[in-house]
């Protein structure tokens, strides 16, 4: 099946569903469309007992689908630039520190705490796991991917929460950098793994991690910039070269970006933050874009919308590949790393909140909220199905498990997120 019917099927099924869940289920947008492509998956699977011809030719197109190229270098960029122009700059600024510190922080705590669970876990010899051959690196490769909250799902529930300026700062500026840190985290870890730990210095790791999040940051910096200059030289006079420019600059950043391999996610955000950087909600409406016009920003959210709602379809439908080497035992272990990954997530975020207090403010539980409000979606998966064929048969279960949490956060963190916000 070609791009073209693949793509065709994507929006109708967005389409359909969204209009399912306006109407009947009433669901936050992201959570309604990945039930209902759930339920398709389920519906596929049980036609498939009776004709299994169905469900294998609908396994064979997931398979051929390469979720983690489309998501990390197609619809990623896209979603990040997006998300960052719909935060508060002049909010995010006031409170840089304590985002950077939330987020790298929370990551680096997440990875080690998720991984070394893991890593204890599968050593157990009552749950027979021994033979599939999981190393440290291996388990901290799942702690990586699984530790950045992913901020296309966090700013779609976060948006429709009323939720005081700050604490929305805050929680939609760590979910945007912690995505970029735990990408260079992963990547840092995979390089690890690929080249054997034997032949690893410190010296080596710590050189890739600065280029990633230093060149990342630099080149985001520099063309958001003079992205900057170019939108304010058109001066709104023409919406659809301004619309060209912003698709240009998210087109190119990431190819540059693997060039000179700089973490082409960090570089999005940062572009999106120069872009957006002169929007000031205490002014009034007719002072809120400077740099850009209106329709801009309503292209960018419709853009958002529609690759959102396409995404969180594909997740849903993704379970028919991932499922496909199922074992009994890992529903037990994915119970127990559902809840490390919750509750390292919660440790990290409260110990960095305690740190921060001493200089700044925070409202009352915004520890809870925000630990709770970490939702893992595509972005996981995507690394997760990226990950080396080195790893083995424990790949199946690092699979089952990324998918077990992000299902977890998604459908019942989001679901429940608005009344604890209350």
């Amino acid at each position: 099946m070609g791009v073209l019917e693949l793509s065709t099927i994507l929006l109708c099924l967005a389409s359909i569903f969204s209009l399912i869940n306006i109407r009947l289920l009433k669901l936050p947008q992201t959570i309604g469309l990945m039930v209902l492509a759930l339920s398709l998956s389920v519906l596929i699977t049980v036609v498939g007992l009776i004709s299994p011809s169905i469900f294998n030719a609908v396994l064979e197109i997931t398979e051929e689908f390469d979720f983690s190229e489309l998501l990390v270098n197609v619809m990623l960029p896209f979603l990040l630039f997006a998300g960052a122009m719909s935060v508060n700059v002049h909010e995010l600024l006031k409170d840089k520190w304590t985002i950077l510190l939330l987020a790298s922080f929370g990551v680096v705590f997440s990875t080690f705490a998720v991984g070394t669970g893991l890593h204890w876990l599968v050593s157990l010899e009552f749950l027979g796991l021994n033979s599939l051959g999981l190393s440290y690196v291996d388990c901290l490769l799942f702690g990586a991917l699984i530790a950045p909250t992913d901020p296309i799902a966090v700013l779609a529930m976060v948006k429709k929460m009323n939720l005081p300026s700050i604490t929305e700062t805050r929680i939609a500026g760590e979910s945007l950098f912690n995505d970029g840190i735990g990408v260079v985290v992963f990547l840092t870890l995979l390089n690890i793994k690929v080249d054997g730990v034997e032949n690893v210095t410190i010296s080596s790791v710590g050189g890739l991690f600065v280029t990633e999040v230093v060149g990342g940051v630099a080149l985001g910096a520099l063309m958001g910039f003079l992205g900057l200059k170019l939108l304010k030289y058109i001066e709104n006079e023409h919406i659809e070269l301004e619309v060209l420019v912003t698709l240009s600059l998210v087109l190119l950043l990431p190819i540059i970006s693997h060039y000179f391999h700089f973490s082409a996610v960090l570089g999005v955000v940062v572009m999106g933050l120069f872009l957006n950087q002169n929007i000031d909600t205490d002014k009034n409406e007719e002072g809120l874009q400077r740099a850009m016009g209106d329709y801009v920003y309503k292209f960018w959210h419709l853009l958002d919308e529609t690759l959102n709602a396409i995404l969180f379809i594909l997740i849903g439908l993704e379970i028919l590949a991932i499922f496909k080497d199922f074992q009994s035992t890992f529903i037990l272990i994915s119970i127990i790393m559902v809840a490390v990954v919750v509750l390292s997530r919660m440790f990290g975020v409260s110990a960095a909140i305690k740190l921060l207090s001493i200089k700044y403010k925070f409202e009352k539980n915004t520890a809870l909220i925000i630990s709770w409000g970490g939702l893992r979606g595509g972005l996981s998966i995507a690394l997760a199905l990226n990950l080396p064929d080195s790893i083995g048969e424990g790949k199946s279960l690092i699979l089952f498990l990324t998918y077990a949490v992000v299902l977890f956060t998604i459908l019942v963190q989001g679901l429940t997120l608005k009344k604890i916000v209350k």
